[in-house]
């Protein structure tokens, strides 16, 4: 999970809460869902959060998020900005493969050495997570004071995102003290090489110019000369993107932590060269003879309509109307009455997306307030909030999860535990008394961990291969897709404890997944038995004693005829035969394979599906 380093003392000033000690601090962040991991060198706090919610990426965030909790600030909170007088033009040159760019100038910042060091970070981390590494959208912060721009029709001072060859122009790049092409900081700067992937196809790279030469080029580095300090006070942020909508809402993040500084955002107006080139949903953006233009940041607030009857049953608690509208206020949201008459559709319908629908309980029937539903405001900064369950979990922990009282489901049933656990669990007791350390891993994984480091092709005629089920719109791009198989996650485990000691032998049962027509749900889900040894003697003999002892032990008849596989040694590899049916693989990792893992020791192992140690 994503951390985030945050000073307790800071947190404190920016919250005006002094009195609070370091322990009700955590404890009052384990309630916001922050947990603490422990300090760093610094004596920063190291928190864990859910990569939902982006705007707690800084302390500036976090500490709204605190004041919200504590009741020292309510509602939906939008800061006011000023008219622009700065536009980005973009030209037709820009490569069409980073189409989009967005901007704010924020004047009047107090950057002390912490208030700086938490920009850098929300920098960093938003390009971790909903930039994609730099892929989806890049941030560019530059010192305003160093930039002059070039005079527009109406008088406003105006740069340009254009496309550039690859040795066009020169620039200082920061680290930097000598002036180079941008092909040219690929090659030898080493920020340029770590991001070089992302625009080396392009035909043009993107650039922004002002009025003086070229002072950004995203999304790699931004030019020295604009290079933001503790004496700049006047900022202008500028990001560019695959994305329009992703890129916004990045903007709109960094505008609200630096708002919290005291600053004051202004407006950038963005002329597109056509209409096509902007979202044509934005609300605020106009078409000219020029092009379309948009104006940027885009505050503008969204609604979600949530039934009154869904809280109750969601949280399992009953609450009168006004304490809605309190818990949703001490979230930063804000929640107004919506009285309906008309019936609800069922649960599950077209319209439950929007909160309709999902009112009343089994019987249709939803009580005292019976109708009631709430039409809830979101704050721009909330990228999060994608459904009214999102909705329901702030009023929850606005209320307080520690303070929900248990209670018994109204059923006459006795729980036990499915045929499918018990399995499970007796296998992973067997593997633990075989000399295995038991492991839990991610579902979620990357094409490049599944497959191509594994050697590994969806198409080949092979155990684990197959369509992966991806990830429409994934956070990170360690996390893109669920596994098609186990063994990858196992040599990632192992990668990341080259400096334990050997032998190391693994074992997870995990799920894994593969599109599958088949399927009503279109995919094919499954449980999976993966085990490895890594050690200095590791061999195929070594992993079939311990396959044959676990099958043995369920009763079941073990064959393993030679067979290929890209991922193991030729001639060390073997299917995994059940009971007269083919279930995985097992075999010595190849030499490639290993490399790419960097472990410098032999490593066995086999997977195999569950479903075929039962009776």
């Amino acid at each position: 999970m994503p951390t985030v380093e945050i000073d307790p003392d800071e947190l404190r000033e920016l919250t005006g809460h002094d009195e609070k000690g370091d322990d009700d601090l955590k404890s009052d962040l384990f309630g916001l869902g922050l947990e603490y991991e422990g300090r760093t060198d610094e004596g920063e706090f190291e928190l864990e959060f859910a990569p939902d919610r982006l705007d707690r990426l800084s302390v500036e965030g976090v500490a709204r998020s605190l004041r919200y909790q504590y009741g020292d600030a309510r509602g939906v909170y939008v800061p006011t900005t000023n008219a622009h007088d700065w536009t980005i033009v973009v030209d037709d040159s820009v490569p069409d493969e980073r189409p989009y760019v967005t901007g704010a100038v924020i004047r009047d910042v107090d950057l002390d050495e912490a208030a700086l060091e938490s920009l850098i970070q929300l920098q960093e981390k938003l390009h971790a997570t909903m930039g994609r590494k730099r892929a989806k959208g890049a941030i560019g912060i530059h010192d305003l004071t160093m930039l002059k721009g070039s005079a527009a029709t109406e008088g406003n001072p105006t740069i340009e995102y254009v496309g550039v060859e690859p040795d066009e122009d020169r620039f200082v790049p920061l680290d930097s003290d000598q002036e180079l092409t941008p092909a040219e900081v690929l090659e030898e700067h080493q920020t340029g090489q770590t991001y070089a992937d992302l625009v080396s196809e392009y035909e043009r790279y993107p650039a922004i110019y002002d009025d003086l030469g070229l002072f950004s080029f995203p999304p790699v580095i931004n030019g020295r000369r604009t290079e933001v300090s503790t004496d700049s006070r006047d900022l202008f942020v500028e990001m560019t993107g695959t994305d329009q909508w992703t890129i916004d809402r990045m903007l709109n993040i960094v505008c609200y932590a630096l708002s919290a500084r005291g600053a004051t955002v202004e407006e950038v107006a963005v002329e597109y060269p056509d209409s096509e080139s902007a979202n044509a949903d934005s609300k605020r953006s106009r078409t000219t003879s020029g092009g379309r233009t948009v104006v940027r940041p885009d505050f503008s607030t969204k609604t979600k309509t949530v039934p009154h009857a869904r809280i109750e049953s969601i949280l399992g608690i009953d609450l009168e109307p006004e304490q809605v509208i309190d818990l949703a206020e001490r979230s930063g949201l804000e929640a107004e009455r919506s009285d309906r008459s008309e019936p609800a559709e069922p649960a599950g319908t077209a319209g439950a997306e929007d909160g309709e629908g999902e009112e009343g309980d089994e019987d249709g029937e939803s009580g005292e307030h019976e109708g009631l539903t709430y039409e809830v405001t979101i704050p721009p900064y909330r990228v999060d909030v994608l459904h009214p369950l999102d909705v329901i979990d702030d009023l929850g922990r606005a209320y307080g999860f520690n303070d929900l009282e248990p209670r018994y489901p109204d059923v006459g049933t006795i729980g036990g535990r499915h045929e499918r656990s018990r399995l499970e669990n007796a296998a992973r007791t067997r593997l633990v008394g075989l000399g295995f350390q038991d492991l839990l891993n991610f579902h979620m994984i990357s094409e490049g961990e599944n497959f191509d480091r594994m050697g590994l092709a969806p198409n080949d005629d092979a155990y684990g291969a197959g369509e992966p089920a991806t990830i429409k719109g994934p956070y990170s791009e360690d996390y893109t897709m669920l596994r098609t198989w186990v063994t990858p996650s196992l040599l990632m485990v192992l990668e990341n404890n080259t400096h334990r000691r050997y032998p190391q032998d693994l074992a997870e049962i995990g799920f894994a997944a593969r599109v599958d027509d088949a399927e009503n749900t279109g995919v094919g889900e499954g449980r999976y038995v993966g085990a490895v040894l890594a050690r200095h003697d590791a061999a195929y003999e070594d992993a079939k004693s311990r396959l044959q002892a676990l099958v043995r032990s369920f009763g079941g008849d073990l064959e393993t005829p030679p067979t290929q596989h890209p991922s193991y040694i030729p001639g060390r590899t073997a299917a995994v035969v059940i009971d007269g049916e083919e279930v995985g693989v097992i075999g010595e990792l190849h030499p490639e394979v290993l490399v790419e893992h960097d472990l410098e020791v032999p490593v066995a192992g086999f997977e195999f599906d569950l479903e075929a140690l039962a009776e």
